[in-house]
């Protein structure tokens, strides 16, 4: 039978999409998401629909899915049509808020439903990523502090919820992810991650004392976890066996050198319980992926204009007035050049602006396209563009000549005067390297920059690299660089999508890491279930259930 994964702080489901994409050989179920839990309405849609999605196995999704993906069908009367299926996904993906604020769930609800889900099964894992965005450091930052302070952001606390999952219910094991921000996050009293290690590696123990350090519940039986990277191996072990690691840089894994077209650095924990012997391995290094391997194959589609007329002709127009003297004066020669060339490709692209789905049989991918195509969809889904001001289509042109020029991103320094952005730290030089990369294109022969839920607020660091098409990213071009199938279809407005994408842990990553937790569930499993001194005991929740 499939392995249990109760997945906490869900997002829109990466994580859990390359956990139960992944399989030893085709048409075998490894991992069964047996409950997922998300707060944000529009995620827990995104949500809910992949759930409904892998109701059916591969190969068997019914034509009416993609229907809904066209546009011809509404999600009620899909699930109307399929309502076993329907109703397995609803009660497999919960709208539901952890926490201790105003409208989270006790408690004692959460044990429920992860003893429901589990339906008796003592070996099962649990994944998730408590919101990260208290940790951060651009966050950290905006917000100018210096030290966290959990009862003024409840974000803080969150892992708690995790940890005292942990404590009351023991999960074979266990993947927790989060920014790298995390390790340098401190509050008035910890260091967040060496306090969270240690947390982590003994989660009955903060709920075993009170404040005053006195025990309150002994009837917490978990026996605690050894925690470690799936990047680097331990440099040595304590008299318990724990693993020990000479930096916290050891924990962080970044991306790109793993197959994912992205530079995206984040701290992933592998936590395996201390009754089980089995020592994990880490991931195997592949060759960085551009993004030409996952971009090139979409349809092309311009951006719009956000003031004045937009129409296909307006557009070119605005476009072609980089050409002018005045605009090219001060760009280096082998940049104009280039913008000389691409001004004379620019022509309005058969799709527009594009469209939530856009009918498109070349739709294709250099990369892993089985990984990211399927044929049913006849076309790509989450594809339309932003609009701009006309100067910003101007420094969008410019800025992805020079990347096809010079093979990097250009600063500020780089652009000529006439397409400074008019903000006054720029036009008087004060302060001008803060805004240095204030525009960002994404060059064609590397990996992306961190897609990042700011996508949805700003275009201007996610610039497309074609300057013919002239915008920034589109949803479906940032879910695949962050590795989510063309079938992955995403709910709610446009600014929700990007949100939910940026938010996400690529599953094509997760997809490895299922690949090492599977061999450590395949340690013990094998050995007929043995019984492990956690088996088989109730474990009484800190609100009172017995699970």
């Amino acid at each position: 039978m499939a392995i249990p994964v109760i997945d906490l702080f869900a997002g829109p489901g990466g994580l859990g999409e390359g956990f139960s994409a992944f399989s030893e050989k085709p048409g075998t179920e490894i991992f069964r998401i047996a409950l997922s839990v998300e707060k944000e309405a529009n995620a827990h849609q995104t949500l809910t629909l992949r759930a409904f999605f892998r109701q059916f196995k591969p190969g068997e999704v019914p034509e009416d899915y993609y229907d809904f993906m066209k546009g011809k069908l509404s999600l009620s009367n899909l699930y109307f049509m399929y309502p076993e299926q329907a109703k397995a996904a609803q009660e497999e993906a919960w709208h539901a808020m952890l926490g201790e604020g105003e409208g989270a769930v006790k408690s004692s609800e959460v044990d429920l439903r992860i003893e429901t889900a589990l339906a008796g099964r003592k070996d099962w894992l649990l994944i998730g990523g408590p919101p990260c965005q208290a940790y951060s450091v651009v966050g950290r930052s905006r917000r100018q502090e210096k030290k966290l302070d959990e009862s003024k952001d409840e974000r803080v606390g969150l892992y708690k919820q995790y940890l005292r999952i942990l404590a009351v219910h023991s999960p074979s094991v266990f993947v927790m992810e989060n920014v790298k921000g995390l390790l340098s996050a401190q509050t008035t009293e910890n260091h967040m991650f060496h306090k969270m290690l240690t947390d982590l590696s003994d989660p009955a123990a903060v709920y075993r004392q009170d404040s005053k350090g006195q025990n309150k519940d002994t009837s917490l039986v978990c026996p605690g976890y050894k925690i470690y990277s799936l990047v680097v191996k331990p440099n040595s072990y304590d008299f318990e066996g724990k693993p020990g690691y000479a930096k916290q840089m050891d924990y962080v894994i970044m991306a790109e050198n793993y197959g994912i077209p992205q530079s995206r650095h984040r701290v992933i924990l592998l936590g395996v319980r201390n009754d089980i012997t089995a020592i994990p391995d880490i991931l195997t290094k592949a060759p960085e992926v551009p993004i030409s391997k996952v971009l090139s194959g979409l349809p092309r589609i311009r951006s719009g204009i956000s003031r004045g007329a937009d129409t296909s002709e307006a557009w070119r127009e605005a476009v072609a007035g980089i050409g002018e003297a005045a605009t090219l004066k001060g760009i280096d020669a082998e940049v104009q050049e280039i913008i000389r060339k691409n001004l004379d490709q620019v022509n309005t692209p058969q799709n527009g602006m594009g469209a939530d789905y856009i009918a498109y049989e070349a739709a294709s991918v250099e990369y892993r396209p089985d990984w990211y195509l399927d044929k049913n969809i006849g076309g790509v889904c989450n594809h339309f563009s932003k609009t701009h001001m006309v100067s910003d289509l101007h420094r969008y042109f410019f800025i992805a000549s020079f990347a096809l020029a010079k093979k990097v991103s250009p600063v500020l320094s780089d652009f000529p005067e006439s397409l400074l952005p008019a903000h006054k730290n720029v036009t008087d030089k004060k302060d001008f390297d803060t805004f240095a990369d204030r525009f960002r294109v994404q060059v064609w022969d590397k990996p992306s920059k961190t897609i990042t839920s700011h996508i949805s607020k700003d275009g201007h660091y996610y610039i497309h690299p074609d300057p013919t098409q002239c915008r920034s990213l589109t949803v479906r071009e940032a879910a695949r660089i962050q590795t989510f199938p063309d079938n992955y279809f995403f709910c709610g407005t446009r600014t929700s999508q990007f949100t939910q994408v940026g938010n996400a842990v690529p599953p094509l990553l997760a997809n490895q890491i299922a690949k090492v937790v599977f061999k450590i569930f395949k340690s013990f499993l094998d050995e007929g279930n043995q019984q492990h001194p956690q088996r088989g005991k109730n474990v009484r929740s800190v609100a009172g259930h017995r699970v």
